[in-house]
């Protein structure tokens, strides 16, 4: 508690907001693009710990922890919304499923021994090389007419595993552009990449809580590296708003989808190079 006693009850009072206004952000994200809004809750943890004084060895993994906890609902309820508008290719997710499982298990193994540093190295250089494919690809630019064949599918879906649980994301930062660059419908693409951040938030979550057990450096009420204040705060807005989000999907263009896209995740990449500089 002595952590928090130097803080006054007004300044305390304004991170609980700030966490709910995240949880507001990070559910229409999730439905609207179908990040998980991992990509909103990174940072914000990452930041509000850097206020908060948490030690830089583990400020990034508790941000990562903590963010892939609360993908767990979101997704349910981003899927759900997006299954009943026909948006969430079932096969595809049975075929990537253990391969995106395998990708989640190497991410929380390299997670051990990586540093807050480059945890947040690979968060910034990742999500710019996304929006930069996103905003600059033409219409007419992807990679191949459909998805590739086996094996090359599967690693695809280990790819995006590990990257994203590296980061700390639902997996549609990485699931959308990848499956549009081989001429996959983006609302589709969004749809199942809801349903793809549930493969991914699940053992990513229970691999960084186990991993954090025994670091002295975590912030109070941490379960690992989950912080459990967070996770209280953030994941009742992301429920509630992922629908909302999902609703929006539909009533937007494809070109203004991608567009939006790829400006969120601009923005975040500079905040987290900057955060590093």
């Amino acid at each position: 508690m002595e952590f928090l006693d130097q803080y006054s009850a007004a300044w305390l009072a304004g991170l609980v907001v700030a966490l709910l206004a995240t949880g507001v952000i990070a559910g229409i994200m999730a439905g609207l693009l179908g990040v998980g809004g991992g990509i909103v809750i990174v940072p914000v943890l990452y930041h509000l710990f850097t206020l908060l004084g948490v030690d830089e060895s583990v400020k990034m993994h508790v941000a990562v922890g903590t963010s892939l906890a609360t993908i767990i609902p979101t997704s349910i309820m981003s899927a759900r919304a997006h299954a009943a508008k026909g948006n969430l290719d079932a096969s595809l997710l049975k075929t990537l499923g253990p391969a995106l499982v395998i990708g989640v298990l190497i991410g929380t193994w390299l997670s051990g021994y990586l540093g807050g540093t480059a945890l947040t190295a690979i968060f910034a250089a990742v999500a710019l090389l996304v929006a930069a494919n996103m905003a600059f690809r033409t219409q007419g630019g992807a990679l191949a007419e459909s998805l590739p064949p086996t094996p090359f599918k599967q690693l695809i879906g280990t790819v995006i595993g590990g990257f994203s649980t590296l980061m700390g994301i639902g997996g549609g930062t990485l699931t959308v552009p990848i499956l549009t660059l081989f001429n996959y419908p983006i609302h589709k693409a969004v749809g199942t990449a809801a349903a793809i951040g549930l493969f991914i938030s699940v053992p990513g979550a229970i691999g960084f809580l186990l991993h954090g057990m025994d670091d002295p450096g975590r912030p109070p009420f941490t379960v690992g590296y989950v912080n459990l204040i967070g996770f209280i705060l953030i994941v009742p807005m992301t429920m509630l708003m992922a629908p909302v989000g999902a609703r929006l999907a539909h009533a937007i263009n494809a070109t203004r989808l991608r567009q939006a896209f790829a400006l969120f995740l601009f923005i975040t990449s500079l905040r987290m190079f900057y955060g590093l500089l």
